[in-house]
């Protein structure tokens, strides 16, 4: 049956080139860990999960138990790791989908020990993240109280420290320096887990900013002194979206981020289309509460799309989409269901007109980033906010 004109298209093929980009530029010292979490950030993890997967990722990095059991319907092969932890009950299921935590909590490793036991697991064979908190404050225990943790680790457990694991919270600050910082505390960390007579394999820090900046040179460099492997993961960059850095690097730029902006190719395209088409007279009012008054004659142009489906109701009267390869104004309110173009300046615009939310369009493009501009967010929200409505379709 044919269905509303707003849909989403996915390249599988460029995800697919910038994962192998990104591992090129990650080798020899670091492995990737493929962010497919929020339905691969709104892309669709049915479509993208698999793309990877194909591409070469061993590793797949979701939210919650709940994510890793759909990526492991869809991918048996790869390492799953439950980035947000279990929550109270979920270790069975966990286990079941041979998903690996992340944990930082006493009372997360009791569970995981439990359910172990209940599925009659050896010791040593369930494999655990342990996540250290370097200064964050979000999740990771803390550098001071780890001794307590690091008893579930003992001899005849059934959990395994297979890796130790930080978030970078300014990774893109070109400056560097609150990475340093947060790299000293884990440094000391991995010490400290070092003389209770532990080893992880892997050291499994950075993301986009800190690969494409050059950062995780780095942290592979502490990696190394502690025997472990590096273990990246990259987010937005496999989306095909370069990390703005604040404050800009002053030229020259790290060659991997220079290298990035041509090689990485957005993935997502998000389109509708001109449902009709009408000539309005001066003094006019445009959408809800007359927030546009036409001054002059005008075109108007009726999109199938709306905040329903994601597109954010501050872009009203301060915002373009694309249509015929121009860009057309967002003329009053963003409706739930529908959105107004003026085409007044656009020759020949006819109901049927594909309409570019967000892609390229001819010779102009509009981003993800200058959604976020203009909607005061980031790009990683409007990804996310995409409706679920709104069909991902691979192209």
């Amino acid at each position: 049956m044919p269905t509303r004109p707003c849909w989403v298209e996915i390249s599988t093929h460029s995800l697919e080139e910038n994962f192998r980009f990104l591992a090129r530029l990650a080798a020899p010292s670091g492995s990737l860990l493929a962010i497919v979490k929020a339905d691969a950030y709104g892309h669709s993890l049915e479509l993208c999960a698999p793309a990877v997967v194909r591409a070469g990722a061993r590793w797949l990095g979701v939210t919650s138990v709940e994510e890793g059991a759909s990526a492991r319907a869809l991918c048996p092969e790869p390492r799953i790791l439950v980035i947000a932890g279990v929550f109270p009950g979920q270790a069975r299921e966990l286990i079941a989908h041979r998903l690996t935590p992340v944990a930082w909590e006493t009372w997360q490793l009791d569970e995981l020990i439990a359910a172990a036991g209940a599925a009659g697991l050896h010791p040593g064979s369930l494999a655990v993240h342990l996540e250290i908190d370097t200064g964050m404050s979000r999740q990771g225990a803390m550098p001071g109280g780890l001794a307590p943790i690091l008893e579930r680790f003992a001899p005849g457990s059934p959990l395994r420290l297979e890796a130790v694991m930080t978030h970078l919270y300014a990774a893109d600050e070109a400056d560097g320096r609150v990475t340093a910082e947060q790299l000293e505390v884990l440094d000391d960390a991995i010490g400290q887990i070092g003389c209770f007579g532990l080893y992880a394999e892997w050291l499994n820090v950075g993301n986009s900013a800190a690969l494409l900046s050059g950062e995780s040179r780095t942290i592979a460099a502490l990696a190394c002194r502690h025997g472990m492997q590096l273990l990246l993961r990259p987010g937005l960059a496999l989306y095909g979206l370069v990390p703005e850095f604040s404050p800009s690097f002053t030229p020259p730029e790290p060659a991997g981020l220079a290298e990035a902006r041509s090689a990485l190719r957005p993935v997502l395209q998000w389109k509708s289309r001109v449902v009709s088409v009408r000539e309005v007279p001066a003094g006019a009012s445009v959408g809800y509460n007359a927030t546009f008054v036409a001054t002059e004659p005008m075109r108007l142009a009726l999109v199938a799309a709306g905040y329903a489906d994601g597109l954010d109701r501050r872009l009203g009267n301060h915002f373009h989409l694309l249509v015929r390869g121009q860009r057309a104004p967002l003329v009053g309110r963003i409706s739930m269901d529908q959105a107004v173009l003026d085409v007044t300046e656009i020759e020949g615009v006819e109901d049927g007109d594909e309409v570019v939310l967000l892609g390229t369009q001819g010779s102009e493009t509009v981003s993800a980033f200058d959604h976020a501009r203009s909607a005061g967010t980031i790009p990683w929200e409007i990804f996310t906010r995409i409706g679920p409505r709104v069909p991902r379709k691979a192209v």
